[in-house]
């Protein structure tokens, strides 16, 4: 078994802290497999390990880096080094760029130039056997995240899953079930919930602020990107042999087996594939469909119908194989609709009574009439969770053990409704109708198919740990 090479009393001292590592042990809980969940003393380091360093652990490690209670120990990815991460492909990514950026900003914060305290792992399974490891990031492809995350959570890890939560609803189901059995603190990665112009929104809706609730009205990006990438390495050609810096079987994990191709397989693109993602719809339907919950109070819960779905999805043996252009409503119990389109302004508009409406974007918060927005959510009204940095909250919660701003429960209902339209898209239906106590289609077998993923070979939900 592995073990950290870098003393949780030697990093606190190397960091200035002044309290010494107190000799007691630390509290914890038990998970479903016996295994403890660690949740540190205010006076010890959380060792984190991430899972994936590619274009999103790119963009928050440093918030893991950056706060002094973090310790990141280690890197796993079945990558070793390549470039054309990041959304114009300008980015180094692997477990060796990972290595690389945390031990060179240790050995400048600690003043120790020879510091090489982070290790690097091919396999993720050998990265949890670590002594010492408190919790883990998952930043790897959609179709991962289930496997790894319930691997994590029977091991005793607290986790930060990057959205989109799952592939399919029933791995979401799983997972939530597998966190709650097991003791450990989740975060999804919809940040928009920690962003003051979206749970400002969201106290306005809750509290009536204006009136009765006509509709929403929901843009999401559309089309399929190579993001940068041009030439040989957006070819849709397969390759002969995947390149030597990439286990791509490790890459497929539990999708299907196929051939590399550069244009899909390489970071990004496969977000356009069904093996691998939901495209657009649950790429940043996580994102602002997870807004429309909160703002409606169905974080336990969801809708009861999809409707009026139209979309142009390609053949489902083409390379990018998700929806481009897409529109539909999403139908509550209660009434409300909300209206989903590529073709909408990117973000989440709420309309009410009397001319009154909310819309919210990312650097956005517009209210008519103007003066709607000086008014201030009292004490006595419903004040949301209030969270001010995503992966701060996430460590946050660790120590204190109070449940985070978005929850596994929480990324699993918001990602629920994306995963819907596609099914129905997939099985070209107008509607579906759904049950969102029991998750399941209402008096729909084909549909219910479609709940869960095929996993290749050995690899399952319930795995061996």
């Amino acid at each position: 078994m592995s073990t950290i090479n870098v003393s949780r009393r030697h990093f606190l001292a190397g960091t200035g802290a002044a309290l010494a590592v107190p000799t007691i042990l630390s509290s914890g809980c038990v998970s479903a497999k016996g295994v403890t969940a660690r949740r540190p003393l205010p006076s010890e380091r959380l060792n984190v390990g991430f899972i994936g360093y590619g274009t999103m652990a790119h963009d928050n490690i440093g918030n893991f880096l950056n706060n002094d209670r973090v310790q990141v120990v280690a890197i796993a990815d079945c990558n070793k080094e390549s470039g054309l991460y990041g959304y114009r492909a300008e980015r180094q990514g692997g477990r060796e760029p990972g290595r690389r950026r945390v031990n060179e900003f240790y050995a400048k914060k600690l003043n120790r130039p020879d510091y090489n305290g982070c290790a690097v792992y091919g396999d993720f399974r050998e990265m949890l056997n670590m002594d010492g490891l408190d919790a883990v990031v998952i930043s790897t492809p959609d179709h991962w995240h289930a496997i790894q995350a319930i691997w994590a959570a029977r091991k005793g890890k607290h986790i930060y899953c990057q959205k989109p939560m799952t592939l399919c609803i029933a791995e979401g189901r799983a997972m939530a079930n597998e966190v709650a059995k097991a003791g450990i603190t989740f975060q999804t990665g919809s940040q928009q919930r920690s962003d003051n112009y979206f749970r400002m929104a969201c106290e306005f809706i809750r509290n009536g602020r204006i009136g009765k609730l006509q509709k929403i009205i929901v843009g999401l990006p559309g089309g399929h990107s190579l993001f940068g990438k041009t030439g040989a390495d957006a070819s849709l050609d397969p390759l002969p042999q995947p390149p030597p810096h990439v286990d791509f079987d490790m890459w497929l994990g539990p999708a299907k087996k196929r051939p590399f191709i550069p244009g899909l397989h390489n970071p990004l693109s496969w977000r356009a594939n069904l093996d691998y993602s939901g495209g657009m719809i649950t790429d940043w339907g996580a994102h602002h469909l997870d807004i429309v919950q909160w703002a409606l109070g169905k974080d336990d819960s969801g809708p009861v119908a999809i409707e009026n779905l139209e979309s142009d999805l390609p053949p489902v043996d083409a390379v990018f194989n998700t929806a481009a252009n897409y529109s539909f409503e999403v139908v509550y119990a209660e009434g409300t609709r909300v209206f989903v389109s590529n073709k909408n302004p990117n973000g989440v508009r709420f309309i009410g009574e009397g001319g009154k409406e909310i819309f919210v974007t990312r650097g956005k918060l517009e209210m008519k009439p103007q003066e709607l927005i000086r008014e201030k959510i009292q004490e006595h009204e419903i004040n949301l969770y209030k969270s001010g940095q995503h992966e701060r909250n996430f460590i946050d919660c660790v120590y204190s053990g109070e449940p985070t701003i978005t929850t596994c429960e929480i990324g699993h209902r918001s990602i629920s409704i994306a995963h819907l339209a596609n099914i129905g898209l997939r099985l070209g239906r107008k509607q579906v109708k759904w049950n969102p106590k029991t998750e399941r289609f209402v008096n729909d077998a084909e549909a219910d198919k479609l709940l869960s993923a095929p996993m290749r070979g050995a690899w399952t939900l319930n795995m061996k740990v």
